[in-house]
């Protein structure tokens, strides 16, 4: 690397980490403000206070690093452009294309640092920041998949519930299916409603029908109520909706590849988890991309102009990466698509401003 490359990129290391130690302990102060309360009411102890704070770090630390990385980058090159360095370096014979070489590098270096973060390091901060949260800050209640619930709890055993109560342990239209040797239905359990009891850790079903196939003949038994023991778990059936969050790479894996053996309702909700870590550090070279062409002309509003367009850029990734992954949770689209198209479209913006700050 030329000198100037070292220059470059030592500012876009050091600005970035003073960014980062910048805002992070600020939210954490706003943090405590807001929880105080709940955890002197509860008395948390101070260690997991501290384990609450060190997830907490990991886990927005790794959700805002492309944003503070892009305030960052304009924040540096505004000020290479408002002293002219910039204008003079290209004066000197040096392409555009080779003012970019630092940035790129120091793209990769962060990227690279993103990919072990989000893939290794978060999911583990994500669950204990989440289970935290539940246990002391928010409501006993996870939030689960409620609706539409379809799992296969065995090899030959299928469940379905059309609706769930988290709150209650109540589902609605309960169905058991169970299938012998030769994929042929054994029996069939139906009732209105089932609720797992705490006390003996059993099932209560009301409503309750078993259909039993023998052969040519069909045995019905119908009961008002029935309490029973089944070989599921409500937490198994029905998922915390940030499970896939806590689950590292391998983990994350085979999770989707059990969810879709056993037909989950909402595989898609993890698919989209997925493809947004491998997307995640290429948002790194998109935004970096964009920071630059805006920051490296000089304007007359100066760097408050380049950091409001820088902010409201950042803020439109993250509502097109919002919009779509609804999308892709509530309306079917593929979670791949709902990944991709904000990556695109925002690298093409990016390619666009780069022509322009060519000019």
């Amino acid at each position: 690397m030329k000198l100037i490359d070292k220059y470059i990129l030592k500012r876009y290391i050091f600005t970035f980490l003073g960014m980062m130690l910048l805002f992070i302990p600020i939210g954490i102060m706003i943090d405590i403000a807001e929880k105080v309360g709940k955890m002197i009411e509860k008395e948390v102890p101070l260690a997991e206070i501290l384990e609450y704070y060190w997830n907490f770090t990991l886990y927005v630390g790794a959700i805002l690093m492309p944003i503070f990385l892009s305030l960052s980058i304009i924040f540096f090159t505004s000020k290479l452009a408002s002293n002219t360095e910039i204008v003079a370096l290209l004066s000197s014979g040096i392409s555009f294309k080779r003012f970019l070489k630092p940035y790129l590098i120091g793209a990769s270096l962060i990227a690279s640092l993103m990919f072990v973060l989000v893939m290794f390091v978060v999911p583990k901060a994500s669950e204990g920041y989440h289970e935290f949260y539940h246990k002391y800050l928010g409501s006993q209640n996870l939030k689960t998949i409620s609706t539409n619930v379809y799992n296969q709890i065995s090899d030959n055993e299928f469940v379905y519930v059309s609706s769930y109560d988290p709150v209650r342990a109540r589902g609605y239209n309960f169905t058991l299916e169970h299938f012998d040797e030769n994929d042929k239905l054994d029996y069939k359990i139906s009732a209105f409603s089932i609720r797992y009891k705490k006390s003996d850790s059993t099932y209560q079903m009301t409503t309750y029908q078993k259909r039993t196939i023998l052969d040519s003949i069909t045995l019905i038994e119908n009961k008002a109520t029935l309490d029973t023991v089944l070989n599921f778990k409500i937490s198994d059936l029905t998922p915390v909706s940030y499970i896939a969050e806590t689950k590292n790479l391998m983990e994350l894996n085979q999770f989707i590849k059990e969810q879709k053996a056993k037909g989950a309702a909402n595989i898609n909700t993890y698919l989209l988890v997925r493809y947004k870590r491998w997307f995640l550090p290429l948002s790194i070279f998109i935004l970096t991309l964009i920071a630059v062409s805006v920051s490296a002309i000089k304007r007359r509003g100066g760097m408050g102009l380049n950091l409001a367009i820088g902010v409201l850029v950042a803020f439109m990734y993250i509502f097109f990466d919002r919009v779509f992954g609804t999308l892709a949770t509530q309306s079917g689209l593929s979670p791949f698509l709902a990944v991709f198209i904000p990556n695109v479209l925002f690298a093409l913006l990016g390619f666009y401003l780069l022509n322009n700050a060519k000019r």
